[in-house]
């Protein structure tokens, strides 16, 4: 009997300790993610000033400082971008796969991009002629975006290593609207700097290097939260692809139409993102100044916090397909507010959407993205979604709008209709996205149902 009981305490002791084991890795693991969450969205914050600091008026820098054409302000975009992907494809990406490199990839890639953004200031005072100093900002950025490049294929691979399928979409949220923060203090920052507070010229503060010093020592600071977060990949024995993941491992049929379609939608929304500060500051126009702009351009970065914080109650409430289109439309709406617009409340508005339809369509996508491609492949086919974004910078701003404003205003219409009908042609663009979007959603209804009819 006294046996009995002493084995029976032995077992209940041994389970004890096992489940208080389990309680142990659990709690052991939470603790890691939060700290992992931390150290990422403080790399997303830094990313986010840096970005709202210098880009919001770079565009701005180049039409009406250095004298650059509609059509030549869209070059900085344009070539580094194309740089950008090629590198993403064909370089970083293939080697982020094949040694598993993430976290490793974006720490270099950042150092060596705040080392050359520095350069590209001192590249461009050297010429005599504004022309010149111009396209010296254009050849130098495109440059640093070799490095930025880097960064950018092991972010996308590396969240996807982190985090699984069923959270990605909400942490894109959270990360979008902690982004959010540091893009408006960025702007705002950014807006302060560009005409010394008011005290110098319009310009000063990419002309005197102020601005490119502050986004490169942005860049520096913002790989020390990013040394304490895993290096990512995935272990070598899950990098032998069972017969079903094979199959998965070539670019799928759905996946290319997807990629078709949100190069429609990207295409659309990021085509004027270029052009709105110039149009926004066109004398005949709203004529508005540095300040005033960073306030027009925060109302989106505030939208893309709030929004940011409710995509994970929408992701784990409608398909990802459906948050997509949803968010194809809201773009559509703001691009023809702008087209609309005759005063600045309206102006607020349609940018506050813009903001609301860049972290549904963000989101969704990617989590949508995540799902088909292979855990195998994240690098490289995540180079090719990465491709549809990061060329829409440029590409449709260089052969589509640019060209469409420079040639309206050759013809003798006003600049205020040629940019409007710039902001019309973007719509354009995102509604044939979301009409191909409409067709994947049906082929992944058909895919459904022949699945379940298989049963």
């Amino acid at each position: 009997m006294a046996i009995s009981i002493l084995k029976e305490t032995r077992i209940r002791a041994g389970l004890f300790r096992k489940k208080l084991a389990e309680l142990v890795d659990v709690s052991q693991a939470y603790v890691t993610g939060r700290k992992t969450f931390l150290n990422v969205s403080s790399f997303q914050v830094l990313a986010m000033f840096r970005r709202g600091l210098f880009y919001s008026y770079l565009s701005i820098y180049l039409r009406f400082f250095l004298g650059l054409s509609v059509t030549e302000t869209t070059f900085f975009a344009t070539f580094p971008m194309i740089l950008n992907v090629l590198f993403q494809t064909f370089v970083w990406g293939p080697i982020s796969d094949k040694f598993q490199l993430r976290r490793t990839l974006i720490i270099l890639g950042e150092i060596s991009a705040a080392i050359s953004t520095s350069l590209v200031w001192y590249a461009h005072i050297l010429p005599e002629s504004n022309h010149t100093a111009g396209y010296a900002i254009i050849i130098g950025l495109s440059i640093v975006e070799i490095f930025w490049s880097m960064s950018n294929v092991g972010w996308s691979a590396l969240l996807s290593d982190l985090y699984p399928e069923h959270k990605r979409a909400g942490i894109q949220g959270r990360l979008s609207s902690v982004g959010a923060i540091g893009r408006i203090i960025g702007v705002w920052i950014g807006g302060l700097a560009y005409d010394g507070l008011s005290q110098f010229y319009e310009g000063w503060g990419f002309k005197t290097g102020l601005l490119f010093f502050i986004a490169s020592g942005i860049m520096f600071v913002s790989t020390i939260p990013m040394i304490f977060v895993p290096e990512g990949g995935i272990k070598k024995d899950a990098r032998r692809p069972s017969t079903q993941s094979r199959e998965k491992a070539n670019v799928s049929r759905r996946f290319l139409i997807f990629l078709l379609a949100m190069l429609f939608i990207n295409f659309g929304r990021n085509s004027v993102a270029l052009t709105k500060s110039q149009y926004l500051s066109l004398d005949e126009g709203f004529n508005v100044s540095s300040s005033a702009l960073s306030y027009i351009v925060n109302t989106a970065s505030a939208a893309i916090f709030v929004v940011g914080l409710s995509i994970r109650k929408l992701s784990n409430r409608f398909r990802d397909e459906t948050l997509l289109l949803v968010g194809a439309v809201i773009s559509i709406i703001y691009l023809s507010g702008f087209v609309l617009a005759e005063s600045l409340p309206l102006i607020f508005i349609s940018n506050f959407l813009a903001g609301a339809s860049n972290v549904i369509i963000l989101a969704s996508s990617y989590s949508y993205a995540s799902k088909l491609i292979p855990p195998e492949k994240r690098g490289k086919q995540f180079a090719l979604f990465n491709a549809t974004f990061f060329l829409s910078w440029g590409i449709p701003g260089t052969f589509i709008v640019g060209p469409i404003v420079d040639q309206l205003i050759k013809s003798g219409v006003t600049q205020i209709f040629s940019y409007k009908m710039s902001f019309l042609a973007a719509a354009a663009l995102v509604f044939t996205g979301a009409l191909i979007l409409l067709f994947v959603a049906r082929i992944n209804r058909k895919a459904s149902r022949k699945k379940w009819s298989n049963f």
